[in-house]
């Protein structure tokens, strides 16, 4: 895959994002193909024609469904990235292209789940993640997998995908 890297500098909030990283045991160092810095104090967008880790030009950490949003108490209170099959060309907030593909969505378009869509039949954190989808909705940030919306690398969500990759597929369905 892409082998992301990222690191959040906490103490001088900056966030590096790397692409197709991988460590050069010769060299005792990560190396990556390319890479992005964003200033966290900062809500700038990349340049026109900018990419990042992300071919968006997004920063891929903002957009990320984490496990503690899911099984907390509290909402998700932000859009979640999503990949798609095919692209074409970018709009606000992406700044960059990674397909041109006609008829298919440009990177940076927002996808919203429709508010008179009925969720109380899903599981508590199910409806979480659904009610982000409405209220936040979910931005073209890459290719990839249709409408694959990507979390953090964490152990704990293993038990609880089947759940989720099923509510997900039965929204499609019915939706």
């Amino acid at each position: 895959g892409d082998r992301h890297l990222i690191l959040a500098d906490r103490d001088n909030r900056l966030l590096y994002e790397l692409y197709r990283a991988h460590w050069n045991t010769a060299q005792n160092r990560w190396e990556a193909e390319s890479g992005a810095v964003f200033d966290m104090t900062r809500n700038d967008r990349r340049p026109d024609g900018w990419t990042s880790a992300d071919a968006a030009g997004l920063a891929i950490l903002p957009g990320l469904a984490r496990y503690d949003e899911l099984f907390g108490s509290e909402p998700i209170r932000h859009a979640l990235r999503v990949t798609m099959r095919a692209t074409n060309g970018y709009v606000w907030p992406a700044s960059h292209r990674a397909g041109s593909t006609s008829g298919a969505l440009p990177m940076g378009a927002r996808l919203r789940l429709k508010a008179s869509v009925d969720i109380s039949g899903y599981s508590p954190h199910v409806q979480r993640l659904f009610q982000a989808m409405k209220t936040y909705g979910l931005i073209v940030a890459d290719n990839g997998s249709d409408m694959f919306v990507t979390g953090t690398n964490d152990p704990r969500w293993a038990p609880h995908m089947d759940d989720i990759v099923s509510a997900v597929h039965s929204m499609r369905s019915t939706s």
